[in-house]
């Protein structure tokens, strides 16, 4: 079954962002589905600053929205958790029953990962045996690896992608 897949992360951020759509999205695409990245998305002309961010937040929530499945890139960013917005984006397809496929490369469990039962300002660290905090494991099926990795693993009836109904004429 073809999918329809929304491509979540901080590869946004990275200096050949588009590049790495690109790739994403042909990698979709190797696999008979089509991807849909972030950056596919162009600011209109002349909006900055909180407009431009606020047309960004809708512009991808609607693409959201057009996905059959979100795969998200659930990497350490800037420390070890993933994006906040890629956290963000992962919440909003559970809430809208969109099944989520997260790829990460160090699945241990966070208290390994962290090295022990608290972290660098002594705040308890979780102790479920999950890689990622019980919310972002709980909304996805993760999958140690890369994108790659994650698209050779993807199952449709695992992660219960419904049929999308035809649209309206």
């Amino acid at each position: 079954m073809a999918l329809t897949i929304y491509l979540a992360g901080f590869d946004v951020f990275r200096p050949d962002a588009l590049a790495q759509g690109e790739r994403l999205k042909a990698l979709c695409a190797a696999h008979g589905h089509t991807g849909l990245y972030p950056l596919d998305n162009t600011l209109p002309e002349g909006l900055q600053g909180p407009a431009a961010a606020r047309w960004i937040y809708e512009a991808n929530c609607a693409l959201i929205r057009r996905a059959d499945l979100v795969l998200a890139n659930l990497n350490d960013f800037r420390g070890h958790e993933p994006d906040s917005g890629t956290a963000f984006e992962v919440g909003f397809a559970a809430a809208l029953g969109t099944p989520v496929l997260g790829y990460l490369d160090d699945d241990r469990p966070l208290r390994a990962q962290l090295g022990g039962s608290h972290d660098a300002q002594g705040l308890l660290v979780e102790d479920f045996g999950l890689p990622r905090n019980l919310m972002l494991a709980g909304a996805a099926r993760l999958v140690r690896g890369d994108a790659a990795a994650a698209l050779r693993a993807l199952d449709a009836r695992a992660l219960k992608v419904p049929e999308r109904a035809a649209p309206a004429p």
